[in-house]
């Protein structure tokens, strides 16, 4: 009997040891930051590659880190509320959450392809990612099905902006547009787009923009129909892009951003202040963040970037666990 608790001792040992080992691999762990959310006014989801989450529910005075417990590679992000949330991956991997990121649970996609981006327009979801793969969700992320695209091309990016005007873009100037919400979608071929595409966005259902590799810069008038080259000022990779509150245009790239201030028909850069890889952007209450590898900036009422110096995902922290607000 004695060797057999002794042995159930050192099992449980080891089993601690194992998870003190795992909480300080999560702890220590890089953070490169892939994407963003702010579902409401100063509730702001940053997303890890490695499986973190940074969160904030001040408008970005505090943070507190919170843990998925994915091992595969994270890529995007999309919260319907301050308490329901998605993040994708690699393999196929998708992941839920009920209570502002607390916990998470696996759901079904039926695939295994890397997966790349995801979109929600209320109840109504969809996720682009390799292999042309589309999945869509009726029932708030619940459920996935495939949609058919007709392409096998890398789905990098998708934008939809109501339940039926959508669009995608990929590698080798891949784009694809639909009018009923995906039920079909329509292959765009285009001369002005030679290279992979990083991101789509639309005003309204006429005027669209397209970015991508090489400063490739791509306008639409006509829902995406056809497409129009525009002269970027830089040859970098273009990595996304919006408007603010106030009908300027913004784009991101490595070292800065591009700005339009007649309603996209001309870009001119503006330093961001260091090189940040900048990959997102997104409101934030009236603000408008943009997100880099290691760091978020603001921008200010005179047009300029300033880093969030609150956000700091690379230091070590322990993951905490607290009930969201919906500020």
């Amino acid at each position: 009997m004695s060797n057999l608790i002794t042995a159930i001792r050192a099992a449980g040992l080891a089993a601690a040891a194992a998870l003190a080992l795992t909480a300080a691999e999560q702890q220590d762990r890089p953070c490169w930051l892939r994407d963003a959310a702010a579902p409401a006014r100063s509730t702001v989801y940053t997303l890890c590659e490695q499986g973190s989450l940074w969160t904030t529910a001040d408008g970005g005075a505090t943070w507190t880190r919170r843990e998925t417990g994915a091992t595969e590679r994270l890529r995007a992000m999309a919260f319907t509320d301050v308490r329901r949330g998605f993040v994708i991956g690699d393999h196929g991997l998708l992941l839920a959450t009920e209570d502002g990121g607390n916990k998470w649970e696996a759901r079904q996609t039926g695939v295994k392809e890397h997966l790349m981006d995801i979109s929600f327009v209320g109840d109504l979801g969809w996720i682009a990612g390799y292999r042309g793969i589309i999945l869509h969700s009726a029932d708030g992320g619940r459920t996935w099905s495939a949609q058919k695209t007709g392409t096998t091309q890398t789905l990098e990016t998708i934008f939809f902006l109501d339940k039926d005007h959508g669009w995608t873009v990929g590698w080798a100037g891949t784009i694809l547009r639909t009018t009923d919400g995906g039920q079909t979608w329509q292959p765009v071929h285009t001369d002005a787009a030679s290279w992979s595409l990083t991101s789509a966005y639309f005003k309204d259902v006429n005027n669209g923009w397209i970015i991508g590799f090489a400063g490739q810069l791509l306008r639409s008038r006509d829902g995406g129909v056809t497409w129009q080259p525009q002269t970027s000022p830089v040859k970098s990779w273009l990595t996304a892009m919006t408007f603010d509150s106030a009908g300027r245009g913004w784009i991101t790239y490595d070292d800065g951003l591009l700005l339009s201030q007649d309603g996209g028909e001309t870009w001119k850069p503006v330093s961001a202040g260091g090189r940040y890889f900048l990959g997102k952007l997104l409101t934030v209450d009236k603000s408008l963040w943009a997100i880099g590898q290691s760091a978020a900036l603001q921008l200010t009422d005179n047009l300029a970037w300033r880093r969030i110096p609150t956000l700091n995902p690379g230091r070590s922290i322990a993951p905490t666990s607290t009930e969201p607000s919906a500020k």
